[in-house]
């Protein structure tokens, strides 16, 4: 079968962006499919593409997959109506794909929303198969999060949701609260499926060198962040604590941020003038350098603004790469990767905006080494038992293949 898939954001592990789609084309290739991806530039993302443009837009095969680049870059860091704009872009030429290209299957993920127009293109017009995945409830997030405040734009986005579900024929969510918000829209849960995003244990298994931020001495117990710096990650809160430990003394401890966004440069400066020298903010790295930072870590942070909406509705890709590294994990909000993490005894859950509790759980963890390497075990297991990459591709690939019209 021939697939086409649109993921505006699409990276191969040579990119800092999470990899979930490029390990699925290449798990349909492997069962002798054709995939043609099509996606837009970003600077946190690596097409493998690297000719010129050419009437904007440039195509190639980059490890099996035939990718079709769009000359639209995007940066967390641009502003709202930009990114709008590029939204837009992309879905207006990717429907004119899904109306000429030949293919049997046609595959869309979010983010944006507006990825699945597409599919809905696809469905409707020409009878394809449409298999729509849903990584963030929109607009339930930015509504609550107060970043769309205008009815009639949450209207028009819930309008789109509505109409880009009911268009699929099966739908796939990443988190358990995405699959009942799926639900609550009106289709069937015999139609839609859980597949979180997964360990790339392949990545994080490799031979990368150990390496840590000229900032950090190979003595200080590192805690790593890596993603995206943007409102949704709330990181202030590791202001607040970078404070809360020099309070204390506690020298030894750096917090390190991998990673860019709209909120790095304020994040800096914040720091900066503070004087937290225990807090370091480091460029995005690909995958492949990643897992050499994790081999040097102590602990992983997963860190998100306290919104309730994120609790149940998000997959973030940094604490699967954690696990897989077999990191222990400090997270900052309740919900059901908190429940893992408790359940599993690979972390510490700590509540949102409380950074005293936060700094005495990195006291706890540079205090107690052989706790914290039993954690670090448990996650490594977490990892291969529950979120093997190789093993939920079984599952995304069989669910997308498997459509009954």
């Amino acid at each position: 079968m021939h697939i086409i898939y649109f993921h505006q954001h699409f990276s191969t592990p040579q990119g800092a962006g999470g990899t979930r789609s490029y390990e699925m084309a290449k798990k349909l290739i492997l069962q002798g499919h054709t995939v043609t991806m099509v996606c837009g530039s970003s600077d946190r993302g690596c097409t493998g593409l690297t000719d010129s443009f050419l009437k904007g837009r440039r195509s190639g095969v980059v490890d099996g997959v035939n990718v079709i680049e769009f000359d639209l870059s995007y940066s967390n860091s641009d502003a709202f109506l930009r990114r709008f704009r590029l939204f837009m872009l992309f879905a207006l030429r990717s429907v004119l794909l899904s109306l000429t290209l030949k293919y049997d299957v046609v595959f869309a993920t979010t983010t944006p929303l507006t990825a699945g127009i597409p599919g809905v293109f696809a469905r409707w017009i020409r009878g394809k198969i449409f298999v729509f995945e849903v990584r963030d409830l929109w607009p339930e997030l930015p509504k609550e999060m107060g970043v769309i405040t205008n009815p009639f734009v949450l209207s028009s986005i819930s309008f789109l949701e509505w109409l880009c579900y009911h268009s699929a024929h099966k739908c796939i969510a990443l988190s358990p609260g995405i699959l009942e918000g799926i639900a609550r829209r009106g289709v069937s849960k015999s139609k839609i499926k859980m597949i979180p995003n997964g360990c790339d244990l392949d990545i994080f298994n490799s031979s990368s060198n150990k390496w840590r931020p000229k900032e950090v001495k190979s003595t200080d117990f590192m805690a790593v962040f890596a993603g995206a710096h943007s409102t949704a990650n709330g990181l202030e809160a590791l202001l607040d604590v970078a404070s809360e430990l020099k309070n204390r003394q506690l020298n030894d401890i750096k917090i390190v941020l991998i990673g860019q966004g709209k909120l790095k440069p304020v994040l800096r400066k914040k720091a900066q003038d503070a004087g937290l020298d225990n807090i370091v903010f480091h460029e995005s790295v690909s995958k492949y350098k990643l897992s050499g930072l994790m081999k040097s870590a102590d602990l992983g942070l997963q860190i998100l603004a306290n919104v309730p909406a994120f609790y149940y509705g998000t997959s973030p890709n940094k604490f699967f790469d954690y696990i897989a590294a077999g990191l222990p994990v400090l997270n900052n909000y309740p919900g059901w990767l908190a429940e893992i993490i408790e359940s599993n005894k690979c972390g510490y859950v700590v509540e949102p905006g409380n950074p005293k509790c936060f700094a005495a759980a990195l006291e706890d963890a540079f205090n107690n080494r052989n706790k914290l390497r039993g954690m670090g075990k448990n996650a490594k297991a977490l990892a291969k038992r529950d979120f093997n990459r190789t093993s939920l591709a079984e599952d995304w690939s069989d669910w997308v293949l498997g459509v009954d019209r």
